[in-house]
């Protein structure tokens, strides 16, 4: 291989694994992917979960509640009995990857409306 095609190659590759980094989304952009819609993916800390979040701000799981609000450019989240918790999201088609202080935490699956009927 040439050195113009080997420097070619790997500038197709970089340009391409760019493309696949999204910038964190803003807080419309945020609650027009998840309001009113199921999220199910893995946290980094707890695992795998699933929620419905209506429209109105509550949360609905398997067995619990909790309320979810827009704050600025983050989703936060609020469980009785723990404090809110607000997290940034890259969103990009129906994944998104919710992120702290810059770092992932988890990704999810935006399914529509309330996919496992909580």
């Amino acid at each position: 291989m040439t050195l113009n095609r080997l420097f070619l190659a790997g500038a197709f590759l970089l340009a391409s694994m760019n493309a696949t980094l999204a910038a964190p989304a803003n807080g419309a952009a945020i609650e027009a992917a998840i309001s009113g819609n199921t999220v199910a993916g893995n946290m980094d800390a707890s695992g795998p979960y699933a929620e419905f979040y209506e429209a109105g701000g509550t949360i609905r799981g398997d067995g619990y509640t909790g309320k979810w609000s827009i704050e600025g450019d983050t989703m936060c989240f609020e469980y009785e009995g723990t404090a809110k918790d607000c997290w940034a999201a890259e969103i990009s088609g129906d994944q998104v990857r919710w992120l702290k202080d810059g770092a992932s935490g988890g990704t999810g699956t935006i399914l529509p409306g309330n996919a496992n009927n909580f």
